[in-house]
């Protein structure tokens, strides 16, 4: 079952007395979030995430740095995010957290095949989720956990505590459509086929394989704030790769602009994953699913919420 909702204005109204979610997502921009990446160079992931925390639009409670096949060397990882970071507070931006590290292998399937047989990495990313999710998620308001990077992390938390599950959303950028549904194949699910496994059997889980063309968000022709944040933006332009699938931005906007994401079906996932596997299970149509596939977004609902915030000097508090 395909829902469709009307592309409207890239401001958002906000009802902060409903307790259910707004637009077509289990999460939208009141419940907490925690983004994961392995790198920064190649998307604006971390860019829009903090822009969204200091407008208030966002409540951006942790930024996890992880490792990935093209950025393996957590230390450069985690000081590109430092350096992100340090650009926005120096320019006065609020509600941005530390970075913090997480190392952890790919999990491995257990020679039976069962899930709760797998060994952990009990990874630092990991029992952050755990904490976190005990710490702020309500029935009704769950953490969402913003994924641009493998799920090694999330999987590993459901190995750690169990009930993690009730407690988080993950919303993934990851994989690429298919006429049935999608598959859980490059971008990010090709780096760790058996945490997609556990994820989509264990989890709510929203994944996002609709992209855009992420040149377009900043153009040369802009001018752009002449603070710290604006300097590292510009620095960041011609780091940006030319690939649409490489724009993990669209997991934050698909959780803090509900008018982003534009059509989605619920998915069942389908397949085992063998060992040695490179990719994880299918995502099949079913209007009974558990999961949730985003197939359409509007980008330019979320380069213009980016704009919006970077130009306004409310941004950038005294």
């Amino acid at each position: 079952m395909l829902f469709v909702t009307p592309i409207t204005a890239c401001t958002e109204i906000y009802d902060a007395g409903s307790t259910g979610p707004r637009g077509l997502l289990p999460v939208d921009a009141r419940n907490p979030v925690v983004i994961f990446n392995d790198s920064q160079y190649d998307n604006w992931q971390g860019e829009y995430a903090v822009l969204l925390a200091a407008a208030g639009s966002l409540t951006l409670d942790g930024i996890v740095v992880v490792t990935g096949s093209n950025a393996n060397n957590i230390d450069d990882n985690l000081a590109e995010r430092r350096n992100l970071v340090a650009a926005a507070r120096k320019s006065g931006m609020r509600n941005i957290p530390d970075p913090i590290k997480s190392v952890g292998p790919q999990l491995v399937r257990p020679a039976n095949g069962d899930i709760d047989a797998t060994v952990g990495n009990n990874s630092d990313g990991a029992f952050f989720i755990v904490n976190e999710s005990s710490r702020l998620s309500l029935p009704y308001r769950p953490l969402a956990l913003v994924m641009g990077s493998r799920l090694t992390d999330v999987a590993d938390a459901y190995l750690i505590d169990r009930t993690v599950v009730d407690r988080v959303v993950v919303v993934s950028e990851l994989g690429s459509l298919t006429a049935s549904g999608a598959a859980m194949s490059s971008p990010n699910g090709e780096m760790d086929p058996w945490a997609d496994l556990i994820v989509t059997s264990r989890f709510r889980f929203v994944q996002v394989s609709a992209y855009y063309d992420q040149t377009t968000d900043v153009p040369p022709s802009r001018v752009l704030p002449n603070n710290a944040f604006g300097t590292w933006i510009a620095s960041r332009r011609s780091q940006i790769w030319n690939l649409p699938q490489a724009a993990d931005q669209v997991g934050v906007a698909a959780v803090a602009l509900s008018s982003f994401v534009v059509a989605v079906e619920k998915v069942s996932a389908s397949g085992s994953v063998p060992a040695g596997a490179t990719v994880g299970p299918a995502l099949t149509d079913d209007p009974n699913g558990p999961l949730w596939l985003v197939r359409q977004i509007a980008p330019q609902v979320a380069i213009n919420r980016f704009w919006e915030i970077l130009l306004d000097s409310r941004t950038y508090a005294p």
